[in-house]
């Protein structure tokens, strides 16, 4: 059993957790009460509220209605105040711009393209909404004049600042300096950089705007006087500077050298020479005056020199000048009217540049015509560099009309054909050459027609491609379509073998000419000779051997030949030593008068004849001293033996009471003066 005090206890805490919790639970209704009474009131607040919220909403929405609709009012206003504005001032455009259109847009371009703009914008204005207005015709005539001033003011920038280029800088820009230590690509400027500008935003434009070609008209002619202005300043720098002259350019002076000169380029003076000895014989050797009597106009000479030069560094100075146009050109003419504007722009100077090749055509023509072939030499150079230049040509001008890009082609064939002609005349006037006894050498020596043609053989030699395509260009054969170098080279192999094949028979007909056998003898073994050293020391000889393979030893035995035709005329000396006729003595023996005669007539006839030979062959002439020393050695051989051979059988013999009368010359004074032949100045 639970005792009596711990019950109490435990009643008495009970009830004071029951007290407690009736508190709590009086103290939450009390809450609930007043909570509730809190709601309604703010339930009546909020009601109130939106009651009141309701009529002030009721109140301002129609108040801002009448606002929007005064602000959209003003809005329409403001707009149609701006609006008349602007169309007011569509009126007032003509007057605005007067001043500015007037003055021109020289100085201020951008601010005059402006004005044109606002009366650009006028006229189409009054043409959409008032095209019958007078205002509409005042803007249009000060939109044709602001147009007129820009196109006036396209040509003066041009016209003004468009100079032609420096002969010295074009002769950097296509590499003409060639004691420059390293080459730079120069750059021509043709229009100061704020000039192009200008022009370039004028073009824009008049190409939008303008609706007219005129400007562009206006642009080829001007830049192609200039360019044909800047070719012909080339042109008179050549005339103007000698050889000497020193002439440099400031765009590359930096990278010359301490000393820098630019000379003007020459062609070898081999050409030269051999011009000059061609024209003698040409012009003086056939009409019946010596040749070796001229003396060759060297000025004339170096003129041509210049004239050459000038015209092929034209050629190249065309082309690069042309490229520097076209570039220019570009930045310009709209590109559809480029290529047509171009093709008109390099006309003129083109034209001049092929007339100029055609009149050294038609010289080369007159020249052949009066045999003069040296014309010939001065087309190689002039062909071999249009040849070479013909693949920046046809570049540069492609895209023109075929009538533009046929014009080289066209020289180039023309010069071929006459070069052609020019070389087959050559061969045939060696075949044909008159012989003349006025013409020949008295000596013997290299007659000036051999001379004459080795000289011009070995020019070709510089200019094979070009002389072989020459001979090529005349071939119809299919062989010569392919145009091949090895084609070409054959040709012009087969063409030497036969200038020289021509030049040995009229020698062998010119030397009929002489009546003397031994000099005849001599007149052919010099020009044998000659032609056969000749081919030796150039490379001829290597190029006739692409067809031919046996000319030098041809020619060692022709003067072989010739040599051993030439012992012949010693055989009237020595056979006056022959043994035959002498009869059989014993030394001491006195010989009858018969006898005495047969040997004294020998002694006279030796003599004589040497006497005669050594005073005739004296005054002959051997120019190459290898082959005069052979000769003398061979004949002082032959003659002193035979000689001494005689002296000795007669030696103990009594035939005259004065034997110096006939034994005039010891072995020793014979062979000097077999040593004396062929030097007049002994």
């Amino acid at each position: 059993m639970i005792p009596t005090e711990d019950a109490s206890a435990r009643k008495r805490e009970i009830e004071e957790k029951l007290k407690q919790e009736q508190e709590t639970l009086s103290f939450i209704r009390e809450s609930l009460e007043k909570s509730d009474q809190l709601t309604k009131g703010m339930v009546s607040i909020l009601s109130s509220f939106e009651s009141r919220l309701m009529q002030l909403e009721n109140s301002i929405i129609p108040v801002h209605k009448q606002t929007e609709n005064l602000q959209r009012l003003q809005e329409n206003v403001d707009k149609t105040l701006s609006n008349m504005d602007h169309v007011i001032s569509y009126y007032h455009v003509a007057k605005d711009t007067d001043k500015i259109i007037r003055e021109g847009p020289a100085g201020r371009l951008y601010e005059y393209l402006a004005c044109i703009a606002k009366i650009q914008k006028a006229v189409e204005y009054f043409q959409d909404n008032n095209p019958d207005s007078p205002e509409l015709n005042t803007v249009k005539a000060r939109f044709e004049k602001g147009k007129e001033l820009l196109e006036a003011e396209f040509r003066s920038l041009l016209t003004r600042y468009s100079k032609p280029v420096p002969p010295v800088l074009i002769l950097d820009a296509i590499g003409g300096d060639e004691d420059m230590e390293v080459q730079e690509e120069v750059t021509l400027e043709h229009l100061p950089e704020a000039v192009l500008q200008d022009i370039i935003c004028i073009s824009a434009w008049l190409v939008e705007y303008g609706r007219n070609q005129d400007f562009m008209n206006v642009y080829f002619q001007v830049r192609s006087s200039q360019l044909d202005r800047s070719i012909k300043g080339l042109k008179e720098h050549f005339r103007k500077n000698s050889a000497t002259s020193a002439i440099h350019s400031p765009a590359v002076q930096t990278k010359r050298k301490e000393t820098p000169t630019k000379k003007a380029p020459k062609r070898p003076g081999t050409i030269r020479k051999a011009q000059n000895l061609l024209k003698q014989y040409s012009q003086h050797g056939l009409d019946g005056k010596k040749g070796s009597n001229l003396t060759p106009l060297e000025g004339k000479d170096d003129v041509l020199d210049i004239e050459i030069d000038s015209y092929i560094h034209c050629i190249s100075a065309f082309v690069k000048l042309a490229q520097s146009e076209y570039a220019l050109l570009t930045e310009i003419i709209p590109e559809h009217h480029q290529k047509k504007t171009f093709d008109s722009l390099i006309q003129e100077a083109l034209d001049n540049l092929m007339l100029e090749g055609d009149n050294i055509v038609s010289a080369a023509r007159r020249a052949i015509m009066r045999h003069d072939y040296s014309a010939v030499l001065t087309i190689f150079p002039i062909l071999r560099h249009l040849k070479q230049t013909k693949p920046d040509f046809d570049a540069t001008l492609q895209g023109t009309a075929a009538s533009t890009k046929n014009k080289l082609p066209a020289l180039i064939t023309s010069m071929e054909t006459i070069g052609a002609k020019a070389l087959e005349e050559f061969a045939d006037s060696i075949k044909n050459d008159p012989d003349k006894e006025y013409n020949m050498p008295k000596d013997g020596t290299v007659h000036e027609l051999t001379s004459n043609a080795i000289l011009f053989l070995q020019q070709l030699l510089d200019f094979q491609e070009t002389a072989g395509a020459m001979l090529a260009s005349q071939e119809s054969s299919s062989s010569a379509s392919s145009y091949s170098s090895e084609f070409s080279r054959k040709l012009l192999s087969t063409y030497i073998y036969k200038v020289l094949g021509n030049l040995q028979l009229n020698l062998s007909n010119k030397a009929k000419v002489y009546e003397d056998p031994a000099l005849r003898a001599i007149f052919l073994h010099n020009n044998y000779n000659y032609i056969l050293k000749s081919l030796e020391k150039s490379e001829l000889i290597q190029l006739v051997a692409v067809t031919v393979k046996k000319v030098e030893s041809s020619y060692r035995e022709l003067i072989e030949q010739e040599i051993q035709n030439y012992q012949r005329s010693w055989l009237r000396v020595t056979e006056h030593l022959a043994e035959r006729n002498i009869p059989d003595f014993q030394p001491g023996a006195k010989l009858k008068d018969k006898e005495r005669q047969i040997i004294k007539d020998k002694f006279k006839g030796f003599n004589d004849g040497l006497e005669e030979l050594c005073k005739i062959q004296k005054g002959w002439a051997v120019p190459d001293k290898e082959q005069r020393d052979t000769i003398r050695h061979a004949q002082k051989r032959v003659v002193s033996l035979t000689y001494k051979a005689f002296l000795q059988r007669c030696a103990n013999i009594s035939f005259t009471k004065n034997p110096e009368k006939y034994h005039r010359y010891s072995p020793e004074q014979v062979e000097d003066m077999i040593d004396r032949l062929f030097d007049t100045s002994a």
